[in-house]
């Protein structure tokens, strides 16, 4: 069994913004395999399947961003999960847009999300996928930049990060992180 975890803000007003390409992914997730990610528990939102004949529990955690670690915690103590049956999902502005990077360890750069995950499970040994949202061309507030609504110009680009992110963890659950990296990276 795999929890992929997509990180984000609450969908109702942060849906269309830079730092829901955790969300965003599980969203794609979860209409391609038909898993409904609606149950409300572990202070998230979540839904199990089948991906590619591995069970997995699908989660968007309710807690905002710099939360996320809290509702991560409870499924995995809920389930008795391993941390390596864990997989995070989430923007990088150190990444263009379009391109994704995979990892299987690290810290949490600025990430605020990525923090909370790692003081949650107290290892920074987690399998992560990044996906590109770029810097802003212009200098703006960074917080304004990942949480503003995005040009239209821009979401074609975001759209292939979103679906790199997919694919990446259909290919983990298939063939393994390495070959994984090897193909995305």
């Amino acid at each position: 069994m795999y929890l992929i975890v997509g990180l984000g803000n609450p969908e109702n007003d942060y849906r269309h913004t830079r730092h829901n390409m955790g969300f965003n992914t599980i969203n794609q997730l979860a209409k391609q395999y038909k898993i409904e990610v609606i149950k409300k528990k572990f202070k998230g939102l979540y839904g199990k399947g089948i991906v590619e004949g591995e069970e997995v529990i699908l989660l968007k955690p309710q807690t905002f961003m710099n939360l996320s670690g809290e509702s991560i915690r409870e499924v995995m103590q809920f389930y008795r999960l391993h941390i390596d049956q864990l997989i995070v999902i989430y923007d990088d502005i150190d990444i263009q847009p379009g391109k994704i990077k995979i990892r299987k360890a690290g810290g949490a750069g600025t990430h605020n999300g990525m923090k909370s995950v790692l003081q949650a499970v107290k290892t920074e040994n987690i399998k992560r996928i990044r996906v590109g949202i770029g810097m802003p061309k212009e200098k703006v507030d960074l917080v304004n930049y990942v949480l503003g609504s995005i040009p239209e110009e821009e979401k074609e680009e975001l759209e292939k990060g979103i679906n790199l992110a997919k694919e990446a963890v259909i290919e983990i659950i298939k063939q393994g992180m390495d070959k994984a990296m090897n193909r995305f990276n």
